[in-house]
């Protein structure tokens, strides 16, 4: 196992295989990502797509929003488990992936509660004037803590938000060189969380790393 490896691949392909396996739909969208874009591995996947779904089944949200839909996977996990009125907001900077985006989210059953915005989160979140139930953010490393400070205020008491990347292909725990950017964002990002009196959070060592934050 290489040092910037969480788990074995041993072990994920042993859980993947007691994993419910993923749609044909989502296998279809996987595909193609690897196929037709350069950071595949920025998609959710089987495992993180079965952890988004069941994690909204079990809150049952009105209204999730998402920070960084890449090719719509995540979006398509998230919205399964919308209450029957729920709405699921997802902002993607980069316009090249919206017709990929809507080509896949209009084949899912949930393609009706799900609302794509293409543009800067930063401007766009806090135009939606929104209390959310559930919250996940994957999108540029340096700007989480400013994803975190606009977002946190709109979240309802016991509301959550999720963070991916929060160990970083683990660089979080070996020495930072000065031009890494991303991994001292990360690092002042979950140092910050942890001091959060306003929140309860747990830090996952799951695929490359989840922070589950809890709204007091």
């Amino acid at each position: 196992m290489s040092t910037f490896e969480l788990i074995d691949p041993e072990i994920e392909a042993y859980c993947e295989s007691h994993t419910t396996a993923e749609s044909e739909l989502l296998g279809r969208l996987y595909r193609q990502t690897h196929l037709q874009t350069i950071n595949p591995r920025m998609a959710s996947g089987q495992l993180q797509g079965q952890f988004l779904s069941l994690i909204s089944k079990m809150i049952r949200p009105r209204k999730i929003l998402e920070i960084g839909t890449f090719t719509g996977y995540s979006a398509i996990c998230l919205a399964e488990g919308l209450a029957d009125d729920g709405v699921l907001h997802t902002i993607e900077i980069n316009e090249e992936y919206e017709d990929r985006i809507r080509e896949f989210v209009a084949q899912s059953p949930d393609h009706d509660k799900i609302k794509l915005h293409i543009g800067d989160a930063k401007r766009i979140v806090p135009s939606l004037r929104s209390d959310w139930d559930l919250v996940f953010i994957d999108a540029e490393k340096t700007d989480y803590q400013e994803y975190y400070d606009i977002v946190l205020p709109l979240v309802r008491k016991n509301g959550f938000i999720l963070i991916d990347n929060t160990l970083w292909n683990s660089k979080v725990v070996h020495e930072v060189r000065q031009n890494d950017k991303d991994t001292q964002a990360i690092l002042a990002f979950n140092d910050m969380v942890q001091q959060d009196s306003r929140v309860r959070n747990l830090l996952l060592p799951f695929r490359d790393g989840i922070m589950i934050i809890e709204k007091l």
